[in-house]
C-alpha cells in the first residue's frame, strides 16, 4: 500500500510540474514585440532582454544613447537656419576685420562672394550684423534706388528697406526693438518701429543705382546707432578680396555654434521642446557647452546623420512636386515667411532652403508678376540621374525668358553650397546670364549652356567648368519674373548629358 501511494504521489507531483506556467525565450523583431513578461527583442542597438518586464543597466544605457542620438539628429534639422546665419556672422567678422557693431562689409569680387552660401554673383552685397541685447537701434536710411532688409536669426524678415520698404525709396528713420523691448515706447510720427524675435539681427542692402557717385552719397548718409545716442556714419569695409566660408561647420563644431547662439537668444515658445531634447546632450541655456566624452561621441554621429537627412531633403524634397511636370526643376521656396502655419512649424521646408541658401524676403518667398525674384534649382539630369562633376551637360534656355530685368545661371558646390570653386577668378567663370558679355546666342534667340569638365568648341563663353568629384547644382534666377513663368507656359527642360 505504501509503495502504491508513493508511486501516485510521484506521478501527481510530475503532473503538477508539467502544468505549471513556463516561458520559452525567443528572439522577436521590434515590430512584433509584446513588451511584457520575458522577451528578447531584436533592435538596431542590439538585443533588449526583458525579464518580468524589466531590462538591465546595459540595455538602459543603450536606450538612452539611442534616444539622445535620435533627438540630436533631428535637432540638426531644426537648428539649421540659426547655426547657418551665426556661422556667417562670425566668419564674415573675422575675415573682413569687423571691429564696430555698426560696420558693414561690401562684397564685390568672386573671392568675397564665394564665402556666402549660394551667393548671388550679379550684384554687389552690403551686409552687417548687430545685437539688440544692449538696447534698440535706430537707422537713418538714405533716399535713393536701393533694396534691403532686416532679418532675425531664424532668417525671417523683420522689415524691408528702400524701394520695397515703408520708405519706398524716399529715405526714413527706423527703430528696431529686441524681443524683450516695448515697441510702443518708440512710436512717433515719421518713425517706422519694428520688433525682432531675436536679439541678433542681420542687415542686408543692395544699391540699385549704378552711378559710383550715388554709392559715395549713400554710404556717407547712412547712419546707425543705439536709440538715444548720437547717430554716426557707418564704416563700409571693401576691397579685401579674401577667401572665406560661411558654410555651417561639421562635427562637434556645429554644436558649439548652436550652444553659443542659444545662450545669446531667448527661447521662443515654439522651440522649448527642442531645447528640452538638447539638455541631456550638454546644450543648456545659461550654461557653458562642456560635453562629456559620451556626449561628444553622440553629437559627432548626430551631426553627420542630421546633415545627411537635411541633404536628402534638399536633393529629394518629399513635401513638394517639381515645378514643371516631367522635369526635376524645383522652385526653391516652399514655406511661409513666419516658417509656420496654424498647426505646425515648417521644419523640413525651411531646413531645405537654409541648408542650401541664406536669407528670405517677401520678394523671394512670394514673388508676383513683374516683381521679386524666382530661384529654380535641380540636382538631376534628363534621365533622372544625379548631376556629376566628371560628366558634361547641356542646358537649353529658350528664347524670351519671361523677366522684366534679367536671368542668370550660377554654379554651386553641393559640398559647400557656396559658389563653385573651379579655379576661376572672374564671376563669369561660375555664372552666366542674359547680361553676360560674349555669350553665344542661337538664331532663334535661345541659348545653350554647358556645364562639365570640358567646353565644346565654339561655346567657351557658354561654359561653366566642374572639377574633381565636387558635385554641383545651379540656381536659375529670374529677376522680375513675368506671367509666362507663373502660368507655366515658359518651361526649362532638364540638363542633358552630352558624354
Amino acid at each position: 500500500m505504501t509503495d502504491f501511494l508513493s508511486k501516485w504521489t510521484l506521478v501527481i507531483s510530475l503532473l503538477a510540474i508539467v502544468s505549471l506556467p513556463f516561458s520559452v525565450r525567443a528572439d522577436v523583431a521590434l515590430e512584433d514585440a509584446t513588451l511584457k513578461g520575458d522577451e528578447t527583442i531584436e533592435t538596431a542597438i542590439g538585443e533588449i532582454e526583458l525579464e518580468d518586464n524589466y531590462f538591465d543597466d546595459d540595455a538602459s544605457q543603450r536606450l538612452y544613447d539611442e534616444m539622445d542620438f535620435q533627438r540630436a539628429s533631428q535637432a540638426y534639422v531644426w537648428s539649421t537656419p540659426m547655426v547657418s546665419i551665426t556661422t556667417w556672422r562670425d566668419a564674415q567678422s573675422s575675415a573682413f576685420g569687423v571691429t564696430n557693431e555698426t560696420d558693414f562689409v561690401v562684397l564685390e569680387t568672386l573671392k568675397e562672394k564665394r564665402g556666402i552660401v549660394t551667393g548671388n554673383l550679379t550684384t554687389p552685397y552690403i551686409f552687417s550684423f548687430i545685437s539688440l541685447k544692449d538696447g534698440p537701434i535706430q537707422i537713418d536710411y538714405p533716399a535713393g534706388q536701393t533694396a534691403g532688409g532686416v532679418l532675425d536669426f531664424w532668417q525671417r524678415p523683420v522689415f524691408d528697406l528702400g524701394l520695397t520698404g515703408p520708405d519706398q525709396g524716399k529715405g526714413g528713420t527706423y527703430i528696431v526693438v529686441g524681443p524683450e523691448g516695448d515697441p510702443a515706447k518708440h512710436k512717433k510720427d515719421g518713425v517706422h518701429v519694428f520688433q525682432s524675435d531675436t536679439n541678433n539681427i542681420f542687415i542686408g542692402i543692395r544699391i540699385l543705382n549704378p552711378d559710383p557717385a550715388y554709392y559715395e552719397k549713400y554710404t556717407s548718409e547712412y547712419k546707425m546707432g543705439r536709440v538715444g545716442e548720437k547717430m554716426a556714419a557707418s564704416r563700409f569695409i571693401k576691397g579685401k578680396d579674401v577667401e572665406w566660408s560661411a558654410t555651417a561647420p561639421r562635427g562637434l563644431d556645429y554644436w558649439e555654434k548652436l550652444a553659443g547662439i542659444i545662450n545669446e537668444e531667448p527661447v521662443l515658445e515654439i522651440d522649448k521642446a527642442w531645447t528640452a531634447m538638447l539638455e541631456p546632450i550638454g546644450i543648456v541655456k545659461g550654461k557653458p557647452f562642456e560635453p562629456t566624452e559620451r556626449q561628444k561621441q553622440i553629437l559627432r554621429r548626430a551631426a553627420a546623420m542630421g546633415e545627411l537627412m537635411t541633404r536628402n531633403l534638399q536633393i529629394n524634397p518629399r513635401y513638394v512636386e517639381p515645378y514643371w511636370e516631367g522635369t526635376s526643376w524645383y522652385k526653391s521656396f516652399d514655406f511661409h515667411i513666419p516658417q509656420k502655419t496654424d498647426v505646425r512649424a515648417e521644419i523640413d521646408e525651411r531646413a531645405t532652403w537654409f541648408y542650401e541658401a541664406v536669407g528670405s524676403t517677401e520678394g523671394m518667398v512670394n514673388p508676383k508678376p513683374g516683381a521679386g525674384q524666382i530661384y529654380m534649382t535641380t540636382k538631376r539630369d534628363s534621365e533622372g540621374n544625379m548631376l556629376r562633376a566628371d560628366k558634361n551637360y547641356k542646358l537649353h534656355v529658350p528664347a524670351d525668358v519671361p523677366v522684366g530685368q534679367f536671368w542668370s545661371v550660377t554654379l554651386y558646390s553641393e559640398n559647400t553650397r557656396r559658389p563653385y570653386d573651379n579655379g576661376g577668378t572672374e564671376i563669369s567663370d561660375v555664372s552666366i546670364g542674359s547680361r553676360t558679355e560674349g555669350v553665344k546666342v542661337n538664331e532663334d534667340g535661345s541659348v545653350d549652356l554647358f556645364i562639365g569638365p570640358d567646353a565644346p568648341e565654339g561655346y567657351e563663353n557658354n561654359h561653366l567648368k566642374t572639377v574633381g568629384d565636387d558635385g554641383w547644382f545651379v540656381y536659375f534666377r529670374l529677376y522680375a519674373p513675368e506671367q509666362p513663368f507663373f502660368d507655366k507656359t515658359f518651361k526649362l527642360a532638364d540638363f542633358e548629358m552630352v558624354d
